[in-house]
């Protein structure tokens, strides 16, 4: 993917999208991966999911001045709205997309 065809996603997409940033070698990225994808079916199609794997689009990933893994961008109509960098409990991970998305489709207990 490069920065015309990420951009030219957030742009038309109906919904937020959330871009994650990481690498198949950060624990980190891995550990939050499962967590991302548990939202993605909780919001349903309220919310797009993309992952880019920055040791594969560096470019696209210093163009997004990404300096730490990962990193999550919340966009919504084109516009960057939240910048997540690094890890954060599933807690705190809701919290940010509850307040950025419309309610999910079902509600979640730990």
């Amino acid at each position: 993917m490069n920065k015309q065809t990420l951009e030219q996603t957030i742009l038309e997409s109906s919904e937020p999208v959330l871009v994650h940033f990481g690498a198949p070698w950060c624990g980190p990225c891995r550990m939050i991966e499962p967590l991302l994808s548990r939202f993605q079916a909780e919001f349903g199609a309220s919310l797009k999911l993309i992952g880019i794997n920055t040791d594969e689009n560096l470019k696209l990933a210093s163009q997004y001045r990404i300096t730490t893994l990962p990193t999550l961008l919340f966009f919504e109509r084109g516009n960057l709205l939240h910048r997540m960098e690094g890890m954060y409990k599933r807690e705190i991970l809701w919290a940010e997309l509850t307040k950025l998305l419309p309610q999910p489709l079902q509600t979640t207990s730990n």
